[in-house]
């Protein structure tokens, strides 16, 4: 590809409205173009860095035993009324009438329509294990589009299917795409960490994401050192520090003029923040839930509204605290009924606490439980934080900030009950088939690869997704000598197989060029110019090297080739 002849240009600074180092580089680089919030079109050097992703990812797909289909995006709505997710999605959810005003979605997902395939095409345990994949354009209506393509509204996803006759057979189909996740990961230069996470909206019991750790992430990733446990921060699991065991004091009032928030109520008392317990008050699905947890810990929303099955979750508002006699900012667990109850298990780590009063500028203290008030449940719903301890091997846990690039979920037969996909086994009895889904963004991806490789001066591209393996910079063009030079060198080049990007601006000046080649980030450039034609040789530097070689004409094709081998 000649430069010049490039659709796309690069700009010297960042666009003010992009965060993130990726956003910033790609839309520098001339890889995308926004059209909308969230909504991106992939430029020519974008698109054949997808196009690697997605071959590399074909690869390891069909040699896991997948077989690659395409499904449509434009659904009827009854198949998601069936399975009772057109609910859980919302708001999120993309939808259109057709015609003859029949409701119909673009698909955030696609489990509801192969389950409808399968279900006309398995009918024996014969035709299981099968392992289906397409890799297709979704639609999420994103309430806060960000970074670049790491949070968008329309996006290419390969999204896997596994349909077995039991539970062994679906562990065996899971590890089968975790191994094969790793490989795809591994062949795009991305070092990745893989989590247990909740299921969302997919459904399902056990689920790994797995996570380019980057400072910019938006997940937040518990790990352990020392038994290697690692979580995303909506499911990971820890244990509390308990409090060291005192006697029970008498429950008291206290004044506590004005305060409304845990961290002034602890100042006013001069107590630390684990002597209090939070109030915090929630609508579920339009019934009112009181929560109490220690009041140094938050709550995990991800797994109460999990713990609660209800569709969407929210904090209540002013009014509607008012609506069932508590005071915000002093509401209690101590008399409150008619509503349902839920304490996080830090409340039975330690005792004589100090609570709302349920009237203003009043607290109790010497608060216990089970003594001075009930709940209905008792349950895990902290949101586990660097410091806290390892539910498994009790050591201190760490946090990281990640980028989700993959998720993986056992579905088990949630979709195959719900729209009757069954199967015959050898007795000749009908199960629902046993499913599991597999996905990874296709853009987000990409925009992962360049959030981890890249330094002040541009992008640093993994060989294997780079859009070009070679950037080829003539200097001085006009001179027909160079030209010369130059252009037959990018012809040899590309006769050999190797990708070249050639920039052949006459316009451009040499500082020019190199900095637009550091900001590409291809895995090599090659420079030829006058004073190297002089003594028969071309420049040769890798991305991050600090200095280039020089090499002679005839021996710069097997050079490139050596680098480039020696680059994955």
């Amino acid at each position: 590809m000649r430069f010049s002849r490039m659709i796309s240009k690069t700009l010297r600074d960042d666009p003010p409205d992009a965060e993130t180092a990726s956003h910033k580089l790609m839309l520098r680089a001339g890889l995308i173009h926004q059209v909308a919030a969230g909504v991106y079109s992939y430029l020519p050097l974008a698109l054949r860095s997808l196009r690697k992703i997605e071959n590399i990812i074909r690869e390891e797909m069909d040699s896991a035993g997948g077989q690659e289909l395409m499904m449509p995006a434009l659904q009827p709505e009854e198949l998601w009324e069936q399975t009772g997710r057109r609910e859980a999605f919302g708001d999120n959810m993309f939808s259109l009438d057709d015609r003859r005003g029949r409701p119909m979605v673009l698909a955030p997902t696609h489990e509801e329509v192969i389950t409808n395939v399968v279900k006309a095409n398995v009918q024996s345990y014969r035709d299981l294990p099968l392992i289906l994949y397409q890799i297709q354009t979704k639609f999420r209506d994103e309430p806060r589009p960000r970074a670049g393509l790491v949070r968008v509204r329309e996006f290419d996803m390969k999204d896997a299917y596994s349909f077995n006759a039991d539970e062994n057979s679906l562990d065996e189909s899971y590890q089968a795409m975790a191994e094969a996740y790793r490989n795809i990961f591994k062949r795009c230069g991305l070092p990745v960490l893989m989590a247990e996470a909740d299921s969302g909206a997919i459904g399902g019991k056990d689920s790994h994401e797995f996570l380019l750790a980057t400072e910019t992430g938006e997940d937040t990733v518990i790990t352990c050192s020392s038994c290697g446990y690692t979580a995303n921060s909506e499911k990971a699991e820890s244990l509390i520090p308990k409090d060291e065991d005192e006697s029970e004091q008498v429950l008291r009032e206290v004044s506590t003029p004005g305060i409304k928030t845990i961290a002034g109520l602890a100042k006013f008392l001069n107590i630390s923040e684990s002597q209090t317990l939070k109030a915090v008050f929630y609508i579920a699905d339009q019934e009112p839930v009181f929560v109490t947890i220690r009041g140094d810990l938050d709550v995990n929303e991800v797994k109460l509204k999990n713990l609660l099955h209800c569709h969407n979750l929210r904090l209540a508002e002013d009014r509607e605290v008012q609506d069932v006699g508590l005071v915000a900012g002093s509401a209690s667990p101590i008399g409150i009924n008619g509503i349902k109850r839920v304490a996080d298990v830090s409340i039975t780590n330690g005792g004589n606490f100090v609570v709302g009063a349920n009237k203003p500028d009043v607290h109790f203290n010497g608060a216990n439980y089970p003594r001075d008030f009930e709940v209905d449940i008792v349950t895990d719903i902290a949101l586990a934080q660097p410091g806290h301890l390892c539910a498994r091997c009790g050591h201190i846990l760490e946090a990281t900030k990640g980028i989700e690039v993959g998720h993986i979920f056992k579905l088990g037969t949630f979709f195959s009950e719900a729209l009757g996909a069954d199967f015959l086994d050898s007795e000749g009895q009908q199960h629902p088939i046993i499913m599991g889904c597999y996905g990874i963004g296709i853009g987000r991806l990409l925009a992962a690869a360049v959030e981890q490789n890249n330094d002040q001066a541009g992008i640093v591209f993994p060989t294997p997704v780079a859009p070009y393996q070679v950037h080829l910079v003539g200097l001085n063009v006009a001179t027909e000598e160079v030209a010369e030079a130059a252009n037959k060198l990018y012809r040899e080049l590309e006769l050999a197989g190797i990708e070249v990007l050639y920039d052949d601006r006459e316009d451009a000046a040499a500082g020019v060029k190199f900095n637009d080649a550091d900001l590409l980030g291809l895995p090599l450039r090659l420079v030829v110019s006058p004073r190297n034609l002089k003594a028969g040789v071309v420049e040769l530097k890798g991305r991050v090297d600090s200095e280039p070689d020089t090499i002679d004409m005839d021996v710069v094709i097997r050079k490139v080739r050596e680098r480039l081998a020696a680059s994955g």
